[in-house]
């Protein structure tokens, strides 16, 4: 191989270089721009995040600041379901859910006469709320909704008596679901039981982590008993997922890594057997290489993210292994094909996994390192980058 060759093979690779960085910029302007119209639209049928907050009551009195006394529930139960269903829209799958929420609080009267007690019972913050019900002591109870969306009823209540208010609702939202303790200083006597059905939990941050866990069941308690000053906050986050655009980006970014590889180990096997490839050969190369890249990017529009990865790999593989076949017979494919399977598929691969593509190069890199001290140790370079009269050129171009 003549050294003048090397540099337009660089060349080549640098405008390869240039066209994956066009096409993952695209691919996130694409993903970006869609994911922000259709996340709004999701929101309004799905919802945003949910956030139920803690209950309370208060009855009037002049004795207090305000002239309004504050109540907190003495005993809560409450059991939730989530239910996880992405939903995709363009290039993003966002992290939508159901929840079938059912709590029972009870709220003493701390007086020794009776008093008009207001209960207020704070909704998330959406419009799909459906099924809702409200019971005061085993009763339908005729609410209000205030000004904020809360339900609010008023009840006369006997001194020192214990009202119960049940509430259940259905609805639905994105990315988590919140249980907040706002405004209370104190928790008494208070359990919630969460069923999820997934297995990848996450807490949010600010909220605590469950007091028990059954994750065969997918189940999680928090239990804060008898009470509680400043209890966290309850909250599961939806598990994360693959999003085809952010994906199909990354592996367009870190695509010159794999093509660099490639054609490295290709070139250097090859002198090694004697077969002399042309830049151009290089550059077909590059660019059924590049295929890959343009073909997954377009096909997760259409089919599932793992299908698209397959269906592109495999056309890649065989535009690219066919070829240097065609070129140099089994002795370059049986360089080409293992080659391509571990710098392309398998290192595109580990973009499914967070944190893995920095572990993955930095492991190719010495393997391939390792592979190439072990098959040239007794290589005799000066006789590689001249022209030798021993050296024979491709099948091919014999032909011709």
């Amino acid at each position: 191989m003549k050294i003048i060759h090397l540099f337009v093979i660089a060349g080549i690779l640098f405008v390869t270089s240039i066209a994956w960085f066009i096409l993952g910029a695209a691919i996130d302007v694409r993903s970006n721009s869609s994911g922000f119209d259709m996340g709004r639209e999701v929101q309004q049928v799905w919802g945003p995040q949910l956030i139920q907050q803690h209950p309370y009551a208060f009855y009037l009195s002049p004795n207090v600041p305000g002239g309004k006394a504050s109540i907190q529930p003495e005993k809560s139960r409450i059991s939730t379901q989530i239910e996880y269903e992405p939903k995709q829209r363009g290039l993003i799958r966002h992290r939508t859910y159901d929840v079938d929420f059912q709590a029972a609080y009870h709220f003493r009267n701390p007086t020794r006469i009776s008093q008009t007690m207001f209960l207020h019972f704070p909704l998330p913050q959406t419009t799909g709320l459906r099924g809702v019900s409200v019971m005061v002591d085993g009763m339908e109870a005729d609410v209000r909704r205030g000004a904020d969306g809360s339900l609010e009823l008023a009840l006369e209540t006997t001194a020192s008596a214990v009202t119960e208010l049940k509430v259940s609702y259905q609805t639905n939202g994105t990315d988590a679901w919140l249980y907040q303790f706002q405004n209370s200083a104190r928790v008494r006597d208070f359990e919630l039981l969460m069923t999820t059905n997934f297995v990848e939990y996450s807490f949010p941050n600010g909220c605590g982590s469950a007091t028990k866990r059954d994750e065969a069941n997918h189940s999680f308690t928090w239990s804060y008993q008898p009470d509680v000053l400043s209890a966290p906050n309850i909250g599961m986050d939806m598990p994360k997922i693959l999003n085809p655009g952010p994906v199909a980006s990354r592996i367009s970014f870190f695509a010159p890594v794999s093509l660099l590889f490639f054609v490295t180990v290709l070139l250097i096997l090859a002198s090694i057997r004697g077969i002399a490839l042309h830049p151009m050969h290089v550059c077909f190369v590059s660019a059924g290489f590049f295929s890959f890249q343009l073909l997954f990017s377009y096909l997760t529009d259409v089919i599932p993210l793992f299908g698209a990865f397959a269906v592109a790999a495999l056309s890649s593989v065989l535009l690219v292994c066919g070829y240097l076949r065609a070129l140099g017979g089994n002795r370059l494919l049986s360089i080409a094909l293992p080659a391509q399977i571990g710098y392309m598929v398998l290192f595109s691969g580990s973009f499914f996994f967070d944190g893995m593509t920095g572990l993955t190069i930095a492991i190719g890199s010495v393997l391939t390192l390792a592979l190439l001290m072990k098959v040239t140790a007794q290589t005799v370079w000066k006789d590689v980058f001249t022209d030798r009269k021993n050296q024979v050129s491709p099948p091919a171009l014999q032909h011709q």
